[in-house]
């Protein structure tokens, strides 16, 4: 079977390079050894799930030879029972393995950046989009993720104008991907003194973290500038410049960071965020090719492509490129993400599956 060859390859690779990565060599060149680890992770499951395979076929081997041969009608009986259950599970597998060898964007294994944005509805907006930061710090704590702060830039009665935060852990853009366009809210607002329902909207973009070896920068080509932070931070806020600035010349974006007290601290972030906003230039003419074959999928460049809506009178949320509603609106918005997201990943899967086959 040519599908049986293709992980027969792929599980001498993750052997071959289980060895490599126990070179002194290859230790001693860490981005070598940083990309070689990621590989390996990346094709552990599939190595895991052949093997599962490879027993559950010896199961259906051994469950025929016994009916064939054996004689005692209840051991025949056992077996046809038992040969039943291994047919079944080796379907599921099939499919599973089917899925996995789809190529994968390389980039979900990574980091998340995620940025909210207040939309049309003024001050309303500001309190959705602090909805929005609140819901996802929620959900990334369950999935047992770290998050940490970049920037934010307070509404003037509640919530966000804008905030950026970065997402630490195993596959956060590849799950966080799904939140990436225009989240719209119905909602009675609190600023409103005649109980009339408000529509109001706040933009998720939300890219992959660049790494070191994904971009270059050239001190030359970015300029610093520090300003006295502003918002929370005790007695630190505007008397010391610890906010920082970063301007890339050549392309011209800019970043700033001001949530850490520390200089030092800020400029990392900063730079990260510079990174990740270069590689996004790249990144986003892939998106737009994927995002005209994907429903699920929305690219950075458009900011206009409405993915969900929050309705809070009927306590519901309806995901528009999938046509999932749920009427579960304060456990989505306490966090409760894994249902909307796992059927926007079926759905992708699906999509990816197609056009696979297609091809």
């Amino acid at each position: 079977m040519e599908i049986i060859d293709k992980l027969e390859t792929i599980q001498r690779r993750w052997e071959e390079m289980s060895e490599q990565l126990n070179d002194p060599e290859v230790m001693s060149d860490m981005k070598r050894y940083v990309k070689l680890n990621k590989d390996y992770k990346d094709l552990e499951p599939v190595v895991q799930t052949f093997t599962q395979y490879k027993n559950v076929v010896a199961n259906i081997d051994n469950a025929r030879e016994i009916i064939k041969k054996e004689k005692d009608e209840d051991f025949r009986e056992m077996a046809r029972e038992e040969l039943d259950s291994f047919l079944e599970e080796k379907e599921k597998l099939e499919e599973e393995i089917r899925i996995m060898l789809i190529p994968k964007d390389p980039q979900d294994s990574k980091n998340a950046v995620v940025e909210i944005r207040a939309g049309t509805g003024g001050d309303e907006a500001s309190i959705f989009a602090g909805d929005l930061y609140r819901m996802y710090m929620k959900y990334c704590e369950t999935k047992g993720w770290r998050t940490e702060v970049v920037d934010m830039n307070e509404g003037t009665v509640g919530g966000f104008k804008e905030v950026v935060f970065n997402v630490i852990g195993d596959n956060a853009y590849g799950i966080m991907k799904f939140e990436s366009g225009v989240h719209r809210v119905q909602r009675v607002p609190k600023t409103e003194t005649q109980g009339r329902v408000h529509t109001s909207a706040a933009s998720v973009v939300v890219l992959p973290e660049a790494e070191e070896f994904d971009i270059e920068l050239h001190d030359k080509d970015i300029r610093k500038d520090t300003y006295c932070s502003s918002g929370p931070g005790g007695q630190s806020v505007n008397t010391t410049y610890s906010a920082i600035r970063l301007t890339h010349i050549p392309s011209g974006i800019v970043v700033t960071c001001q949530d850490e007290k520390s200089q030092i601290k800020n400029l990392a972030k900063a730079m990260k965020v510079l990174r990740t906003r270069l590689f996004e230039v790249e990144y986003s003419k892939y998106l737009e090719e994927i995002s005209s074959k994907r429903k699920t999928m929305v690219s950075t460049g458009d900011r206009s492509a409405k993915i969900r809506t929050y309705n809070w009178p009927q306590g519901r949320v309806t995901d528009h490129r999938i046509n999932l509603t749920l009427y579960n609106l304060n456990a989505i918005i306490d966090g409760d993400l894994d249902e909307l997201i796992e059927k926007l990943q079926i759905a992708e899967n699906a999509e990816r599956l197609k056009t696979e086959l297609d091809n």
